[in-house]
C-alpha cells in the first residue's frame, strides 16, 4: 500500500493514468499539456506533481522546480474523503465551494466549463484511489 503522494504512489498513479483505463486517451483528444500538482493545504510546496504531454503523464513525483499551472490542495482528512469513495462533479463541486478543496493555481470554472476537462477532473480523483 502506498502513502498519498509518496513517490511510489506517483509512479503507480501515472501508470494508471497512462493505461487503457486511464484518462490519457480521453486528454489527448484535446491535446491537453500541463503540470498538475497535488498537495495538502497549509504547507509550501506541493507533495506531488505531474507533467502531462499530450495526455499522456509523462513524470510524476515530487517537485523538481516545474512550472506548476494547476496546483490543487486540501487537509489529509478531506483527501482520504475524497479518495475512499470517487467523487462526483457535484461532490467535487461542493468540496470546491466550501474551500475544503482548493486551487492554489489553475481556475477552477475555466476546468469545470471545459466538458473534456471535467469530465478528466472527475476520473482522476477515481484514479488516485486505486494508486494507494
Amino acid at each position: 500500500m502506498s502513502e498519498l503522494f509518496s513517490n511510489d504512489w506517483a509512479q503507480k498513479y501515472r501508470e494508471i493514468w497512462n493505461s487503457a483505463e486511464g484518462i490519457a486517451d480521453e486528454l489527448s483528444q484535446s491535446g491537453f499539456n500541463s503540470v498538475v500538482a497535488f498537495g495538502i493545504d497549509g504547507e509550501e510546496d506541493p507533495r506531488c506533481v505531474l507533467t502531462i504531454s499530450n495526455g499522456q503523464v509523462l513524470s510524476a513525483g515530487p517537485p523538481r522546480g516545474e512550472a506548476v499551472k494547476w496546483d490543487l490542495r486540501a487537509s489529509a482528512e478531506e483527501w482520504s474523503k475524497l479518495l475512499e469513495k470517487p467523487p462526483g462533479l457535484m461532490k467535487l463541486g461542493l468540496a470546491y465551494t466550501s474551500r475544503k478543496l482548493k486551487f492554489k493555481k489553475g481556475d477552477y470554472a475555466v476546468m469545470i466549463k471545459d466538458p473534456g476537462l471535467s469530465a478528466a477532473f472527475v476520473k482522476c480523483f477515481a484514479l488516485m484511489g486505486k494508486a494507494i
